[in-house]
């Protein structure tokens, strides 16, 4: 039975209904009206499907607790997000808590996974001895877009270096690359979806930078390598200081980071592949207050929606964070 998109008392008015309702007496006129029915029952069905087809589907996973409070907030994090980009029309947010979903059907259809989560050798990418590692590159390969935000992006090079740089070109190396605590400058913005609406903004945050970039690029400069297309978003230049440490773990300095005095550093990136999916790295995102900072906060939500490959407003995503809005969904914690 064709369901016509208006709604009666008992529900939707089919076809047969809506046919028995015209005059009976006049053969020609049920005729007409049949044909003039089974056309618009036809191309109301046709539209329907075709606005269900461009529903974007973004996955937004959490990682388990961890740090003190108001930092790691992996959870708060992605729900404070999920409500800023409710206003984009044709976008459907699913919000995953507490690491990885016991059940995997939430991933079915997405448009993009995103995760925010603890890194290392205790990624939840890495576990169940790389069956997950498989399913995400199964993912790339059909065209999905994947992206990883702060701890996230590290991973141990020998057990996901290469998926990283394949899927978004890069990832944080343990003494290769470094985590200071600093308040970069982020002045020029390239001219790029993920930057509409953003004005230039200084925000203190544990930015991890110096990543093992893909061909081993520093990674400040847009570039191609086999294929696959990098494109630097938040690059700022460390002052001497911050080059010198501390790093918050271990506290540094490395020699091969000082010797990079003065050159710029990309803190956020991303990459179109050739499966035809997008990639997206964001070392910032320490500090959940800091999604109160609306440049901050619209850059990454314009991220996602990129690495989603759903439209990017011209003024960037619109979005208010209060007070209330950044206490709440926080992870229990010791509050000493």
């Amino acid at each position: 039975m064709i369901r016509f998109p208006a709604r009666t008392q008992g529900g939707y008015l089919s076809a047969d209904r809506l046919l028995h309702s015209l005059p009976q007496g006049n053969p020609h006129v049920r005729l007409f009206s049949s044909a003039i029915l089974a056309l618009a029952f036809s191309t109301s069905t046709l539209l329907t499907g075709i606005a269900a087809a461009e529903t974007t589907k973004l996955v937004l996973v959490a990682g388990k607790p961890s740090h003190p409070p108001r930092m790691h907030e992996f959870n708060a994090g992605v729900q404070l997000l999920a409500k800023s980009l409710a206003s984009v029309e044709d976008l459907e947010t699913e919000v995953v808590l507490n690491g990885w979903p016991e059940d995997e059907s939430i991933f079915e259809d997405a448009d993009a996974v995103v995760f925010y989560m603890d890194g290392g050798g205790r990624h939840e990418v890495v576990q169940e001895e790389g069956r997950r590692l498989k399913l995400i590159d199964q993912w790339v390969k059909n065209g999905v877009g994947v992206g990883f935000m702060h701890f996230g992006v590290e991973v141990i090079a020998d057990q996901a270096g290469e998926e990283f740089k394949d899927w978004i070109g890069g990832h944080y190396e343990h003494m290769f690359s470094c985590n200071p605590f600093w308040e970069p400058m982020f002045v020029t913005l390239p001219d790029h979806p993920i930057t509409r609406g953003v004005k230039p903004f200084q925000i203190k945050d544990e930015w991890y930078f110096n990543m093992r970039f893909v061909g081993d690029m520093a990674g400040n400069k847009p570039a191609e390598v086999d294929g696959l297309k990098f494109q630097p978003i938040l690059v700022a230049v460390p002052s001497d200081d911050v080059r010198n440490g501390p790093y918050v773990y271990p506290k540094g300095p490395y020699k091969h980071i000082q010797a990079n005095q003065g050159r710029a550093e990309a803190m956020m990136w991303v990459v179109n592949r050739e499966d035809g999916g997008r990639g997206l790295g964001f070392t910032g995102g320490h500090f959940h207050d800091n999604w109160g900072n609306d440049d901050f906060r619209k850059v990454v939500l314009n991220g996602l929606l990129w690495v989603a490959k759903h439209d990017v407003p011209e003024g960037g995503v619109e979005s208010t964070v209060t007070q209330a809005d950044l206490d709440a969904n926080l992870d229990k914690k010791n509050r000493r």
